[in-house]
């Protein structure tokens, strides 16, 4: 997975592609995102629970321990490694879900530059994609060190000779029962590893070269070109 995304939608969007019926903590607001080309280290409107409650939060996309101070933030964990990596240990506990209109890549076509492709779901719906992260809860206020990072799987063999690893995307259902917290370490485990969506769930299609320039934002950004 290449660092880029959209999550353009409001955060109702996202509530009512994960169908759960709980009331909503809504720290993320309710005006449409806005964010056609989101990189690394961008607030993102991250879900998880606070009790019996879905809590929406602007978090950044990125994180990494307190110890490591020498690495960068990672924006990714592999799905294989993820819950025996101390990397991850204080934060694979705790489950989010990042909901997204479409990711992007690049690939080599022989030409001067990369060419980016547009990935999203066939039915146009929310992408929910697996989390983990340190955020806002009610024992934990706000803090520059929070961050989430999504979880990759391998894309069995690359999606559309794309790229050979995606985020672990579930139906909702499943994406409930991932942010669920008496959900046991083990199932999580089994959610992440197996059950995500297949490929045959996506879509995906060139789109114009300015994708990447984190200073231009548009619905333009995410049109086809052919």
């Amino acid at each position: 997975m290449c660092g880029r995304l959209s999550q353009y939608r409001s955060i109702h969007d996202f509530v009512a592609a994960l169908s759960i019926q709980n009331a909503l903590i809504n720290y993320a607001g309710d005006q449409p995102f806005g964010l056609y080309d989101a990189t690394p280290s961008t607030q993102l409107a991250l879900f998880h629970m606070e009790g019996q409650f879905l809590r929406a939060d602007m978090v950044r996309w990125g994180w990494r321990p307190h110890w490591a101070t020498d690495r960068a933030p990672l924006i990714n964990a592999w799905v294989d490694r993820v819950a025996r990596n101390p990397f991850f240990s204080a934060i694979w506990p705790h489950r989010a879900i990042i909901a997204i209109d479409n990711w992007f890549e690049w690939v080599d076509e022989g030409g001067p530059k990369k060419q980016p492709y547009l990935i999203r779901r066939k039915d146009r719906a929310p992408i929910l994609c697996a989390a983990i992260g340190q955020y806002p809860n009610a024992e934990h206020e706000p803090d520059e060190n929070d961050g989430f990072v999504l979880i990759t799987a391998d894309s069995t063999g690359g999606m559309v000779d794309i790229h050979d690893r995606q985020p672990v995307t579930l139906n909702a259902e499943l994406a409930r029962e991932w942010l669920n917290p008496a959900t046991p370490k083990e199932r999580a485990e089994q959610i992440m590893l197996l059950q995500w969506e297949p490929i045959e769930a996506f879509e995906w299609f060139k789109v114009d070269r300015p994708v990447g320039n984190v200073q231009n934002q548009g619905a333009h950004l995410i049109t086809p070109t052919g």
